[in-house]
């Protein structure tokens, strides 16, 4: 069993001894007191790729874990761990106040990469400000809350990779398209048309290949879920992970266990199989009446990908905010303001009116 590690030592300035945060869109944390940067050093070239079915058996012994300060969120579920100097002390998603008091140290399979913010907070502020500014009939306070840096969080989310070989034999029928020409009585007489058919013909074989890094989000919280919109990184741009990528940024702890994920990402790899069986068989239409799917050499990783969120309430409703931290990509929903709404038919209805009087 490995010895379990604490990645949560600070990071001090060298020249001030104040705290240092990840820098986005560099490989640098900086001091935010005296400007002081410094690199993070890669201690490895390239992540690792921890072998699935060793490590779903040697899981209950905290093999590759180490231990992480974490406040769980009693209203929506999330586990957050938050810095110390972390001056929010609120559920990144729902806003529920987090007691300090409560914080609970939790062993964690270590992140094996990690997908650092490439935009600061300014920048992705100013996303957000754009959107607010760019859609109709949004409340004033929703206006006011677009200029609140505070209450714009930067996330990492867990997800858990997986990669494998895929082989898969199959039976099934090849669908080709053909066309009768047919005569059918119309009001206006008899007429032609063409009418398409299908030719079947049966068809079985073996399919074969590489799949690589499917995604399973492992955060399952209560009441929400990433939109998908904004769910598409550019996983390629992953580095070994560091600690010091965490600085600064609230990091949550995954909920899908890595046996649950594995079972998620085995049903999207039956969906890949089932497009390459149906690639194979050609045609213009396919059936598949049996596949018989096995993974070999099955690995995975832990990862950490970057996302800011705010949160909103309005007349009691909650509305969220989400922002890729990589691409800038913002989804979000917003509420409508019933009086702006209000006085803009009522002035429609008013200049209708006026127009009428003058026309008679």
């Amino acid at each position: 069993m490995e010895e379990t590690k604490k990645s949560e030592d600070k990071k001090s300035c060298a020249n001030c001894g104040a705290e240092m945060k990840f820098k986005p869109g560099s490989h640098q944390i900086k001091c935010e007191y005296c400007g002081y940067e410094a690199f993070i050093e890669q201690t490895k070239s390239s992540f690792e790729e921890l072998e699935l079915e060793h490590y779903l058996k040697v899981v209950g012994q905290n093999a590759h874990t180490e231990t992480i300060d974490l406040l769980n969120c009693k209203n929506c579920g999330a586990n957050q761990h938050v810095e110390e100097n972390y001056k929010s002390l609120n559920c990144v998603y729902c806003g529920e106040p987090l007691i300090r008091e409560d914080i609970e140290r939790e062993g964690w399979i270590l992140p094996g990469a990690v997908l650092p913010f490439q935009l600061d907070r300014n920048k992705a502020l100013g996303i957000f400000k754009n959107w607010v500014k760019g859609i109709w009939f949004a409340p004033n306070n929703l206006k006011r809350a677009s200029i609140d840096a505070e209450g714009l969080h930067g996330l990492y989310v867990p997800y858990w990779t997986f990669d494998s070989n895929l082989h898969a034999s199959y039976q099934g029928e090849r669908g080709d398209y053909y066309y009768e020409t047919q005569r059918v009585r119309t009001k206006n007489g008899t007429q032609t048309k063409q009418v398409r058919k299908t030719r079947w013909s049966r068809a079985s074989g073996n399919v074969n290949g590489f799949v690589d890094d499917i995604l399973i989000n492992a955060s399952q919280k209560k009441r929400r879920d990433l939109p998908s919109k904004i769910a598409f990184w550019n996983v390629k741009e992953l580095v070994p992970f560091n600690s010091n990528y965490l600085s600064g940024f609230v990091t949550e702890k995954y909920t899908v266990s890595l046996k649950e994920g594995h079972h998620q990402s085995f049903q999207e790899a039956k969906k890949i199989a089932h497009q390459w069986i149906r690639r194979d068989i050609g045609g213009d239409t396919q059936r598949i009446h049996q596949a018989d799917i096995k993974l070999t050499d099955e690995t995975f990783k832990h990862i950490l990908l970057p996302v800011y969120i705010s949160s909103y309430r309005y007349n009691g409703k909650e509305y969220q905010f989400y922002i890729n931290g990589q691409t800038g990509t913002l989804s979000g929903t917003r509420p409508y303001s019933f009086w702006k709404i209000f006085f803009l038919i009522l002035f429609i209805i008013v200049i209708a009116v006026i127009i009428t009087i003058f026309a008679q």
